[in-house]
């Protein structure tokens, strides 16, 4: 199956979803919350997603520099933003795909940037945990939710620092079909990942990884005002918001679906929403917060040739 029939099948199954999301709930009152958003809080949202992912597209440079990778800015963003689309493959492996476009266009070893993708992966995790310790007095789970990922954050630290415990974990991952590609060359560039680790870029990326969710959340408190709520503080939705994030990263889900809604609703409820709000407040945060993002992606994703792709493509 082709990459972009991949795609299709994802979003439908997506929209399917958002239909029974609404279906079961009152769908009167709910198109009667859609109705009553206010649009002067719109251009805000719609900006405030690019603003964020500019903030990962300097930590992605950052990181490539780190490891003496140049290339033009305008093509490095357009890899950039296709990991996006990627995003929506079960765990994110998809977007180890980028290591592919870099091979493709620069003539870069796939083993020098696939270390990089992993990498992101980690910084994107410890900034979503750190965050979330903004709101844990505001959401009591959600304390429990985010000590518990900076304990993995912690685990996985040590195993990307001792290269003896990184090599036994890549050698249990190489029982996984799709990523054993990957990881047979990667086992050979551990330098990148030890490098990527060190003080000064660890702070840099860091700092930029905070920055990004910092952003996301205030989009999600700005959608929020939009529905006219103002009974929720800026902390205690950052708290609800990391949370259902961290649910839906576990999941392994693609992009979370069905763990990050659900959840997101739930929470709001718990706060004391209607749920015929909660509903259509859920969906529009996820469309600005992620489906947008997905969407630029796929634009992205075409320009590099990413849907020529096919599933027995050689890394």
């Amino acid at each position: 199956m082709k990459l972009y029939n991949k795609f299709i099948l994802v979003i439908l199954c997506t929209v399917l979803f958002y239909a029974l999301f609404l279906i079961l709930s009152d769908l009167t009152k709910v198109s009667e919350e859609f109705s009553t958003i206010k649009l002067e809080y719109i251009p805000v949202i719609v900006l405030l997603a690019p603003a964020s992912w500019l903030v990962l597209f300097t930590r992605w440079n950052l990181l490539l520099k780190n490891s003496n990778i140049n290339i033009p800015w305008h093509e490095s963003l357009k890899i950039n933003l296709s990991g996006y689309a990627l995003s929506v493959t079960p765990g994110k492996v998809g977007e180890l795909l980028k290591s592919h476009f870099m091979k493709t266009k620069f003539q870069i070893p796939q083993k020098n940037v696939m270390p990089i993708v992993l990498i992101e992966q980690f910084y994107t995790f410890l900034g979503l945990s750190i965050v979330g310790i903004i709101g844990i007095w505001y959401f009591q789970l959600g304390t429990y939710v985010v000590f518990g990922s900076l304990s993995i954050l912690a685990l996985t630290f040590c195993v990307l620092s001792s290269t003896r415990i990184f090599n036994k974990f890549f050698f249990l991952s190489n029982k996984i079909p799709f990523v054993t590609k990957y990881t047979n060359s990667m086992s050979d560039s551990y330098h990148i990942i030890k490098n990527s680790l060190k003080k000064k870029i660890f702070f840099y990326s860091s700092l930029l990884s905070i920055t990004f969710w910092l952003i996301e959340s205030l989009l999600v408190y700005f959608i929020v005002l939009s529905f006219n709520i103002d009974t929720l503080e800026f902390a205690q939705i950052v708290s609800i918001y990391v949370t259902s994030i961290i649910f839906g990263l576990v999941s392994f889900l693609p992009l979370g679906i069905g763990v990050v809604e659900g959840s997101l609703a739930s929470f709001f409820t718990l706060q004391g929403l209607d749920i015929s709000l909660s509903v259509p407040l859920v969906i529009i945060i996820r469309i600005f917060t992620r489906w947008y993002g997905v969407s630029i992606g796929l634009i992205a994703l075409k320009m590099v040739g990413g849907f020529t792709l096919k599933e027995n493509s050689n890394p």
